[in-house]
Parts: structure tokens; sequence; C-alpha cells
């Protein structure tokens, strides 16, 4: 997945007053704009107090067989997946299975540090444990069956960062060991647990652990659009992300599940005030979610080229839920697009419309440009005569002419605007601008 340019944790940055009508027909032709353009497959659901007000799917759940989606396609959810852990593990502690200061070395005293590691340095990523999607290994293994004895001597001779509770780093390895650590408290499997606590009770169809893509159930691949073609990505298998990235779901389902938490229908009011008590903007298994001087919770998730969002506002008590299939558009103005429809305020549909400069044109933008308000510098440069861009320490990008002077690149969101005569450019992504001068 792209990094944004700018690390930021708020998806939008204006106040308004809330309205409540839903200006429907309106976001139908947003989607449709993305559809016809090849920006995004998936579905989408908006809701109201609990109650959808909103749905829609575009696109195909499987390309080859000309299947298109439709409100029942069921989609990988990826790192949403970890709030269903938390929530299981509070009703673990809840059920005096454990506690949150139970230490790791009770169930893998092999994993370095797990004396010290408490289950909710896990929760919160505090942990220290090395994520192992991270390693160069994860490439040789993720598409085949992997047993929890092999997984855990992965993440065992992984090691560790850095001392338990010192600081915040995203771990799935913390996860995939929570999904193990209920198996051993209950004596039965993660999915099991998921249709016991959650599915079952909440009547949920299509929320469960996830296998093989079966594309007659419904089922959608994910998918990466290249050269005017839809490229079918390979499956992880799911035994790899257990507890960590292996349920599949839809966007009405996941809004249900996230309602049924928000109002104690699951765990605790208290239980769910611990998974909502956030350091770096991470609780247990919950982002904290600013948008528009309001604050939710929820999490985002990612598995091969499925993405994923659930965010729930109880100021309001709005909601948003989407999977994607296949997305060459920042979900990060998807987000603020749905939730300013379902706030009743106004938003725009994006003109795809582009300019082809010559590349004697474009070489007048060419260079390095730093600002004082951050140690990142932007390189210009271009390559088979398309204008790139690069941050420093991430990867290049292309960037598509708007105008003369105005570029933008949509897989995330963003634009930049070119001022030759004062030798600088201005970037806009997810709320924030930043000037950048030519060295």
């Amino acid at each position: 997945m792209l990094k944004k340019i700018f690390l930021c944790v708020s998806i939008g940055v204006f106040s308004f007053s809330f309205a409540q009508n839903i200006d429907k027909e309106k976001l139908d032709n947003y989607f449709k704009a993305l559809d016809s353009e090849h920006k995004v497959m998936g579905s989408f659901a908006i809701a109201d107090h609990g109650k959808i007000i909103y749905s829609n799917a575009i696109g195909f759940s499987d390309v080859e067989a000309k299947k298109k989606a439709d409100l029942n396609t069921v989609y990988r959810i990826g790192s949403i997946t970890k709030t269903f852990t938390a929530v299981l593990i509070m009703k673990a502690v809840e059920d005096k299975k454990l506690t949150l200061d139970t230490s790791l070395s009770q169930f893998f005293p092999q994993i370095k540090n797990a004396e010290k590691i408490k289950v909710e340095n896990l929760l919160n990523h505090r942990s220290g444990i090395h994520n192992f999607t991270d390693d160069a290994l994860y490439a040789s293994y993720y598409l085949q069956p992997v047993s929890k004895e092999k997984l855990i001597d992965i993440i065992q001779e992984a090691g560790s960062d850095f001392e338990p509770g010192v600081q915040f780093s995203y771990s799935n390895s913390n996860y995939s060991l929570l999904g193990f650590i209920l198996e051993k408290v209950y004596k039965k499997s993660y999915a099991k647990l998921i249709e016991e606590f959650i599915a079952k009770p909440l009547q949920l169809k299509y929320t469960k652990a996830g296998g093989k893509i079966e594309s007659l159930e419904n089922m959608a691949h994910s998918y990466t659009y290249e050269n005017g073609n839809y490229v079918r990505s390979a499956e992880t298998d799911m035994s790899v992300p257990l507890g960590a990235g292996n349920l599949v779901s839809t966007p009405s389902e996941l809004i249900i599940f996230i309602n049924a938490l928000a109002s104690g229908k699951l765990i605790s009011r208290e239980s769910l005030d611990k998974m909502r008590n956030f350091k770096d903007h991470y609780g247990f298994g919950l982002a904290e979610v600013p948008f528009m001087g309001k604050t939710g919770f929820g999490h985002n998730g990612g598995i091969d080229h499925f993405t994923s969002i659930l965010y729930y506002f109880p100021d309001g008590e709005k909601t948003f839920a989407m999977i994607s299939n296949q997305s060459n558009f920042d979900n990060n103005n998807i987000s603020i697009t749905a939730l300013s429809a379902a706030y009743g305020k106004s938003f725009e549909i994006p003109n795809f419309n582009v300019v082809n400069l010559p590349e004697s044109e474009l070489q007048k933008f060419t260079g390095t440009y730093a600002t004082a308000q951050m140690p990142m510098k932007i390189t210009i440069f271009i390559k088979e005569k398309v204008l790139m861009a690069q941050a420093t320490g991430q990867g290049a990008f292309p960037l598509e002419a708007t105008s003369q002077t105005s570029f933008k690149f949509d897989a995330a969101g963003i634009v930049i605007d070119f001022d030759v005569t004062k030798r600088q450019l201005l970037i806009l992504q997810g709320g924030n601008k930043v000037k950048f001068i030519k060295e």
C-alpha cells in the first residue's frame, strides 16, 4: 500500500452544523464517476443511528466471469479483523479467562520478552514484537497454509524491536498471538469464537473467518487495474493472518457489528471504554478518527488488493463502511465524501479530465523542493516522458496534469500546484497544505 506523504490522523479539518438529509442521487453520481474511470470497485454503506440510509456496489466481484458486485458480495476485510479480535479478548476478560495484565509467557514463553509483555501491550501495539509481515521472508509463504506452530516460530525468530511499553509500533504479530491466546483459553477455534460470540448473536450471515475465495458463493476477488486491464491478485492463505486479518464481511454487516459494540450488545461499556483509551491515536483494536471537529473511532484494513474502512461517530451516530477489491483512488477522499454526505454537507464529484503536456513543458517543474515545516523533501523528475514525484524515504509516483501548472495522483489523494516564477510548489493531501521551495 502507498503511504501518505503527510502523517495525519484527521480525515477532515472544517467544522459545520449537522444536517440530516443525504443527497443520494449526487452520491450515486460520485460513485458512477469512480466506476466509469476504473478508480474503485467495491461496496459502500452509510448508517444513521445504526440504520442503513445509503448503500451502493460498483464494479465486479469476478472480472473474468463478468460477475457484478452487489450489496451481499463478501470481501476480505483485512485489519478490521483486529477490532473483532480485541472484542473477543475483552469478552475473555469479562469471562475471567484472562486479564489485561496476563503475561504472554503464560502462553508463549519462547517469544522474546514474553514475561514482560502483557495482553494489553499486544492489544495496543506496544509489545515491541517485530511485525512478521514486514520481512522479505513473508513473500515465500503467505500464499500457502501455515500451521500455528510454524507461525509462532516465525514470530519468535523475528524477535523484538524495543522493550515492551516503550512506544507504539503497529505489528500484525500482536494480533496473531491474541488469536492463538483466544483459542487456548476457550479451547475453541478462532472461527468458532467469531461465530459464537459475534456473528450468531448479531445474526450476521456473511461475517466469518475466510478461506479460499469462491466466486460462486458471491465472494470477491481483488484486482489491480493496469494498462487498461484488470489483473487478479494472488490470494493470501487465510491461515496466515488469523486474528490479525483473516475475516470476511460486507459493509452493512460491519455497520451492524460496530453499532452493536458501541451500544453494549457485545461487551460492557466499561470494556469499550478501555478499548477507546487511545495512546498515539490507537486503543485496543480501534483507532481514533477525527472528522470535521468530531471524534469517532474505527479501523482500516488491507489484504492482497482489498482495502476496507469502518468508522463510527458517536456525535450524530453516523457510521461509514466500505470494502474495495480494486482501487486507484484515495480511500481517505471517499471517506470524506461519504461522511460529508451523511451529515448533509456539500461534496464535489471529481473531474478526471487530464491535460497532455509535452516533455519540454514538464522540464520546468523538475528539481528538489524543501520546506521548513518538516525534514521531508520532494524530488520532481521525468521518467519515460511522465512527470514523477518522490518524497524522502518513499516510492516515486506519477503525476497527471489537470492544467498547465496543476497535477494529481488519485491513488493517494495528492494534488500538486506549481508556481514556476516563485520556484515553489504547494502540496494538498487529506486537508493538509504545505508549501515547498525549490532548492
